[in-house]
């Protein structure tokens, strides 16, 4: 969910006591150096989660992985509400439709991008999380009136498309690449803009802050995760060291800090330059990935990459 516009915080007591003619320049120049830090950590954060997942893969179960994530999320954003003071969301009708979000939005992708961590490099995993903005401003041209398609959209569209055939060795016949892997990753991207699209429709007017309505749509995630491995899991037996510990850190860090984190920015930067770290998850997977699990790199794979992100740019692109 897109954070709503917040007012900026006071400045800090430090900065009240410079001259009037320093006091600007030093609050821009601060400013600019806080959210340019966080954005670079938001990115490695999210970059390191296909790393995360990989491991946590290692020793548990996908369904397993899946829910220590909403979990420790859900426990990270609630303790931000506790210190807040801020209630959850109300009503039947919110609850139903945070229920229909946390499958697209958590549940369903999470699951998916553990079971294709199974059989594919974590550094593919990332690029194909990348086709997200591909696969919304598709759906956009169908399923949200105000976005009319533009001869520069279309284009990035054919684009990121393009680059994903290359990212998948199309012309050798896509060898080397788990089909099924690949397929799941790809749908569990393709899950973001439809869940975002339902949110846009039938939350966006709801009352309460984004990390209310997150907390509790993590919440309800962790519920469905819960039913989901009793039914198709069996519980594990032993709790392996860095299989936890990368679990815990996926959930409390990759999903509720970096989610807190988010908002944030869009509050203090908007929302299109805050969006910018999408292009960054894939190649701090890919680094990652190479670095420290040893996944091979072959030539197409950063050349897809790069063609992915050019495509994915151009479909951001609006008219002034």
């Amino acid at each position: 969910m897109s954070a709503p516009a917040t007012p900026r915080p006071a400045p800090s007591p430090g900065a009240v006591r410079t001259s009037p003619l320093a006091r600007p320049v030093r609050s821009v120049r601060s400013a600019l150096m806080d959210w340019r830090l966080r954005f670079a950590l938001l990115s490695v954060v999210w970059g390191f989660s296909f790393l995360l997942i990989k491991v946590g893969t290692q020793g548990y179960a996908p369904f397993h992985v899946a829910l220590g994530r909403v979990f420790f999320g859900a426990l990270a954003l609630l303790a931000v509400l506790l210190v807040r003071r801020e209630p959850l969301p109300r009503g039947r009708r919110t609850w139903a439709h945070l229920t229909v979000a946390a499958l697209l939005l958590n549940t369903l992708p999470f699951s998916l991008f553990s079971y294709a961590e199974l059989t594919i490099p974590s550094s593919l995993a990332g690029i194909c999380n990348a086709t997200s903005p591909l696969w919304g401003m598709a759906l956009s041209l169908v399923a949200l009136s105000e976005d009319r398609p533009t001869r520069r959209r279309v284009a990035g569209l054919g684009l990121g498309f393009l680059g994903v055939l290359t990212v998948l060795g199309a012309w050798q016949g896509f060898s080397g690449i788990d089909a099924k892997g690949t397929a799941f990753a790809l749908l569990a991207s393709l899950c973001y803009p439809i869940g975002w699209i339902y949110v846009r429709r039938t939350l966006a007017s709801v009352p309460g802050s984004p990390v209310a309505l997150t907390g509790a749509q993590l919440l309800v995630s962790t519920l469905q995760l819960l039913l989901v491995s009793a039914l198709f899991t069996a519980a594990p037996t032993s709790l392996p060291l860095w299989p936890t510990l990368a679990v815990i850190a996926l959930g409390a860090l990759g999903t509720g800090m970096a989610l807190q984190m988010q908002y944030g920015l869009v509050a203090e930067i908007g929302p299109t330059t805050a969006q910018m770290v999408t292009y960054f998850i894939p190649v701090i997977a890919t680094t990652a990935g190479v670095l420290l699990l040893g996944e091979q790199l072959h030539w197409n794979t950063p050349v897809g990459a790069a063609v992915v992100l050019a495509g994915a740019a151009l479909t951001q692109t609006r008219r002034r």
